[in-house]
């Protein structure tokens, strides 16, 4: 019998990695031996112990990373996940859903910020489409550094329904794993910066620090993008709405989740992303996890960032060890996720654009500290007299 709407209707998805639950194998442990050298290498250089505050701290984490004293960063990978969200409909955003594919051409021909930057510290740079709404322009596909893998033409409303089914949930999170997968492949990458383009991500990610945080959203959701006054209330109001409808699906943990046997914790951590999320907040959590499964060092951004770093936290809890947090948001509840984390923010610059921005921002910060580690001389190369027992100068 044909059925003239069979085209429409969603294809089972028997991927096998719906039942291969590769985000919860564990994190590369760190190299507390070469930590403990570098720590003693530190003692050695011409300056008081600890002078150079977190910047010491930074190659230290450097060296349990890479499993050496000296630590180097060549290569630096950015990739910049693109989406779009079905909330835009409650008017949660000063800007049109189409600045999403927009921006994805303006990332590609140069023009935006983390385009600038990223050249600024030589990094390799590429752009994913999770999932925008609109169509992008067909002459991208044939850009070196596009990558084109969406899972669906934006998430559904949260407000009104899940965002995404349970299949796209993880079909996002595999789209980060690959990515990572790909350029480990291509490449050796010592840091890995992710950034972020979706307009209306800030209500997502805003209820995602809500549910994983338990916060109001009065307290989470903030300007995001510049909404302000009645704007702002009816964004907080929307996600307040939100909450209550995914309320019972969070907390009962078995429902729709009959491929995932691990803790409470995990469990709930991917039903709050289904739920709340967009596909590239998943991505991002699922590069992340795949970077502290391959022993890569993650540079992690600012408010939708720290969203997809809750997430894989909370999925897969050794992920934090990798992790190094590159600036505080303008974003209110930014600080909040940072005490969970309990981070030293490398910068504090009123920053809210997302995209990397502000993770690129703070290499310098990072090779600087590497560069000092390295470099500075002993006190027995330079002929400069350590601090006596004695003296406390």
């Amino acid at each position: 019998m044909n059925d003239s709407n069979s085209a429409d209707k969603p294809k089972p998805n028997n991927n096998l990695y719906l039942n291969n639950n590769w985000y919860l194998n564990s994190t590369k442990a760190l190299d507390t031996q070469a930590l403990t050298a570098a720590k003693a290498h530190q003692t050695t250089l011409t300056k008081p112990p600890g002078s150079l505050g977190i910047l010491e701290e930074i190659a230290l984490k450097f060296a349990a990373w890479q499993g050496c004293v000296k630590p180097q960063v060549k290569d630096i990978l950015v990739r910049i996940f693109a989406a779009d969200h079905g909330v835009c409909a409650q008017g949660v955003s000063a800007f049109p859903q189409a600045v999403t594919g927009q921006m994805v051409a303006n990332f590609l021909s140069g023009g935006a910020a983390i385009s600038v930057l990223s050249r600024d510290i030589g990094a390799n740079f590429a752009v994913v489409n999770a999932g925008t709404a609109s169509e992008l322009d067909p002459t991208l596909a044939s850009h070196n550094s596009f990558i084109n893998r969406p899972i669906a033409a934006g998430t559904q409303d949260f407000s009104l329904q899940a965002a995404m089914s349970p299949e796209q949930c993880l079909q996002a999170l595999q789209l980060g794993c690959d990515i990572v997968k790909q350029i480990v492949k291509q490449q050796d990458c010592q840091i890995f910066i992710g950034g972020d383009m979706g307009i209306g991500n800030t209500s997502s990610a805003s209820a995602i620090y809500s549910a994983l945080l338990n916060l109001s959203a009065e307290t989470s959701v903030g300007p995001g993008t510049g909404v302000e006054g009645e704007a702002l209330k009816n964004k907080q109001e929307v996600v307040t709405k939100a909450l209550n409808l995914h309320q019972q699906a969070i907390q009962n943990l078995s429902h729709d989740n009959t491929h995932i046997n691990k803790s409470n914790s995990t469990v709930r951590a991917l039903k709050v992303l289904q739920c709340l999320g967009g596909f590239e907040i998943a991505a991002l959590s699922g590069a992340y996890i795949a970077c502290a499964q391959k022993g890569i060092p993650i540079l992690v951004d600012g408010f939708i960032c720290t969203a997809a770093a809750l997430v894989a936290q909370q999925i897969n809890p050794g992920v934090k060890d990798w992790m190094l947090f590159a600036h505080r948001s303008a974003e209110p509840a930014h600080q909040l996720a940072l005490e969970y984390f309990d981070a030293k923010p490398l910068l504090d610059l009123g920053l809210r654009l997302g995209e990397g921005s502000g993770a690129a921002l703070a290499w310098p910060i990072i090779s600087a500290a590497l560069n000092l580690h390295n470099n500075m001389a002993t006190f027995t190369q330079a002929g400069v007299a350590e601090k006596s027992a004695t003296n406390d100068v």
